[in-house]
């Protein structure tokens, strides 16, 4: 059996074009920058609603010290995260900040707001900043979930840093042979 070209051939486009979620919230916020993506000639809010499809996976969280790092000196423009923002005990002093995000831990957002900063919606950036003028975008660290640790060359082969799946933490579980010198080998 072929493929019938005439109806469109082999699917080629394997990117999200709308978001998986049924969030009433979210679907409007597509809805809103679908309209700026083409009323504007900005690509910021073409990256916005790309980001705004993906999964949660791919839209990771930032925490607050990463964000007063890379706004150092930047305090004037507003930061813009397609994802969540959680608060760091690590951070002393939260820094003046305006920040754009999907959503603010509790903390994250009572620190921002103590400090004299400002917490804002897409919505409310979409009206501020409508072609992401004076703005900084920035994305959590994709590779940082407890999941990727487990990726890679099988753990207990040479040169592998990946982590195992254990039933269990502790002296019994996979503590033997390939871990030490006593008990076979050791890698």
């Amino acid at each position: 059996m072929g493929i019938d070209l005439k109806a469109g051939g082999r699917n080629k486009k394997v990117h999200r074009t709308a978001p998986k979620s049924d969030n009433v919230y979210l679907k409007l916020l597509v809805k809103l920058y679908r309209f700026l993506v083409r009323r504007t000639e900005s690509k910021f809010n073409k990256v916005i609603l790309k980001r705004l499809f993906q999964s949660k996976a791919n839209r990771a969280p930032m925490s607050l010290s990463k964000l007063s790092t890379f706004m150092k000196g930047k305090e004037t423009k507003v930061a813009v995260i397609v994802g969540t923002v959680t608060d760091d005990v690590r951070l002393f002093d939260v820094p003046k900040l305006t920040v754009a995000a999907l959503r603010f831990t509790e903390t994250a957002r009572a620190r921002i707001v103590k400090a004299g900063g400002e917490c804002m919606t897409f919505d409310q950036l979409a009206l501020a900043r409508p072609t992401g003028k004076d703005t900084l975008l920035l994305r959590g660290p994709k590779s940082q979930r407890e999941a990727n640790k487990h990726f890679g060359k099988a753990p207990g082969v040479p040169g592998s840093s990946t982590k195992p799946y254990v039933r269990s933490e502790g002296r019994k579980f996979e503590k033997a042979r390939g871990r030490r010198k006593s008990c076979g080998y050791k890698n």
